[in-house]
């Protein structure tokens, strides 16, 4: 039986590869062109270490000047050692060029264009043979007619039949204004990815997103999947805008918690002259028992006053989460700088 394997680069970048039945990490990436940083392959140098995010596996044989059984119980292995049992998602501590790798292009038909409000606007592309991303990730995507890039996180979950994305409709924005204005369906559509590494880890505790305008577009994603595959921790949502007219995909919204038992949601809107009966900011909707003391993974994306905000008031309330994964995104920026994650 083969597994995939997910690693992610420290510089964002993910490529998935397929282990054979006994064959370890490293050797899986090496037969595919992914070159991991190793030297002895006998589990004795360490410099192969690396972090198993998500799934099971043989540790091995290695001696504990390599690897110490405190980072072997954190999930820290070997790839020249490490054997995977699953599927698995795997950090490895280099950038993908070290590795002799980079993103994946595409190029795929455009599907279509939906208004969702006045300023929001959803798109959606054919799916290309090949691609394989986590929930959460985003890609590059070249705007037609030009040499400039945006980049859009994924709002449909992995294995969707069509590619799935939220935008903000800004009205000098170059993406905005051809999706408004000259998008056709069939159209062509490059991108590059998947990259970010802000995306969903094994679960085993509750959890909290956050998240602010089309920053809801990862956790779509990632309710996706969590409500394809199950989830036995508890799972809370709190989406928070500017304006009604920011607030949009309620009704997926709806569907995730009628399919995913333990998963509720908050909408907030800040604007004084809101009538949504829950104003302000994300942080005054959070209740302490959406923060279960602190063991808790907390996942956020939006604007960096939004992150920076949420870090502060986590701190003043003396919490700290077990894990804390955020992505920062500049709604106009280009791609090469628009995603900050951690």
């Amino acid at each position: 039986m083969s597994h995939r394997i997910a690693l992610s680069f420290e510089d964002g970048v993910t490529r998935f590869v397929e282990a054979r039945e006994g064959e370890t990490i490293a050797d899986a990436a090496y037969r595919q062109g992914i070159n991991i940083p190793l030297d002895c392959r006998d589990g004795a140098c360490g410099i192969c270490k690396c972090r198993v995010e998500s799934g099971r596996h043989d540790g091995g044989d290695y001696i504990e000047d390599a690897l110490t059984e405190a980072e072997a119980a954190e999930g820290f292995a070997l790839a020249c050692q490490a054997r995977p049992r699953t599927d698995l998602v795997v950090a490895i501590p280099t950038t993908s060029a070290a590795c002799k790798t980079r993103p994946q292009d595409f190029t795929v038909a455009l599907r279509g264009v939906e208004r969702l409000s006045e300023t929001s606007l959803a798109f959606s592309l054919e799916a290309p043979a090949g691609l394989a991303f986590l929930p959460g990730q985003y890609v590059s995507l070249r705007v037609p007619g030009s040499d400039q890039r945006r980049a859009y996180s994924f709002s449909s979950a992995p294995g969707a039949e069509a590619l799935s994305f939220l935008v903000r409709d800004i009205p000098q924005g170059l993406m905005s204004t051809w999706l408004r204005d000259q998008a056709k369906p069939g159209a062509a559509m490059e991108f590059s990815g998947p990259s970010g590494s802000f995306y969903l880890r094994a679960v085993t505790r509750p959890l909290l997103f956050l998240a602010g305008g089309t920053g809801l577009a990862p956790f779509l994603s990632m309710l996706g999947k969590l409500a394809a595959e199950g989830c036995d921790q508890p799972v809370h949502l709190v989406y928070g805008v500017t304006n009604d007219s920011d607030l949009v995909a309620v009704e997926a919204l709806e569907d995730c918690a009628a399919r995913l038992d333990g998963f509720s949601f908050t909408t907030v809107v800040a604007a004084e002259a809101s009538g949504h009966p829950r104003k302000g900011y994300v942080t005054a909707h959070i209740a302490p028992e959406h923060l279960h003391g602190g063991d808790v993974d907390v996942y956020l994306c939006g604007p960096p006053a939004m992150v920076d905000a949420v870090r502060g008031w986590l701190a003043a309330q003396g919490v700290m989460p077990a894990s804390f994964h955020f992505e920062k995104f500049s709604p106009s920026g280009p791609a090469d700088a628009a995603r900050l994650a951690a």
